[in-house]
């Protein structure tokens, strides 16, 4: 069995998106990517958000911070919205004929309940594979894309540690998923 990797290469994120938002012109599946990628939130505590999560109806715009207490840890967390998120839910919500505050962001059949992990990682997966990916992706890749990414702009592990809610180091190092060619380009690049 082999382990989830991040989404490693900016080109493949943008495909990624380009598939869901041309191809299947499905701005729930767009959406749940920029999230999933931005927020670094578990697969389970991401189908959990409603509309009132991320967007304040009292003051007609999107929040600037999503409240998330994590199901597997029952630690609070708060995250910042980016400009990836706030346009990916701006377009979604454009496109719904009515939102409610209790509506789930990403709703499965019927609209009542959320998509189901399951149904999340088909349509990952699937498109993974629509696009020749080398290496499967999973729900999990999205969380450790945003860890992957923020680790190569300079983000201390220390950061993405607490970011994840980890308890040691060693978790957090695998959750980058650095490969022999990320030690390479260290080598590479400390000209002494």
């Amino acid at each position: 069995m082999s382990t989830t990797q991040p989404i490693r290469k900016s080109e493949d994120i943008t495909a990624l998106k380009n598939y869901f938002l041309y191809e299947k012109r499905s701005l729930r599946n767009y959406t749940l990517l920029c999230l999933g990628i931005n927020s670094a939130l578990r697969i389970s505590d991401l189908l959990s958000l409603t509309w009132g999560d991320v967007y304040s109806f009292a003051n007609g715009r999107f929040r600037n911070h999503v409240s998330v207490t994590e199901r597997k840890t029952g630690k609070g967390r708060r995250i910042a919205l980016n400009k990836s998120m706030k346009k990916a839910l701006e377009l979604y919500k454009k496109s719904l004929p009515e939102v409610a505050e209790e509506t789930f962001i990403f709703p499965g059949r019927g609209g009542k309940k959320p998509l189901s992990r399951c149904q999340a990682y088909r349509i990952l997966r699937a498109a993974g594979r629509a696009l020749h990916f080398e290496t499967d992706i999973s729900c999990h890749s999205l969380r450790k894309t945003f860890g992957y990414h923020a680790w190569k702009k300079g983000i201390q592990p220390a950061v993405l540690m607490d970011i994840f809610n980890h308890s040691s180091y060693r978790i957090t190092k695998r959750y980058l998923g650095i490969e022999q060619d990320d030690i390479d380009q260290v080598f590479l690049e400390i000209n002494l």
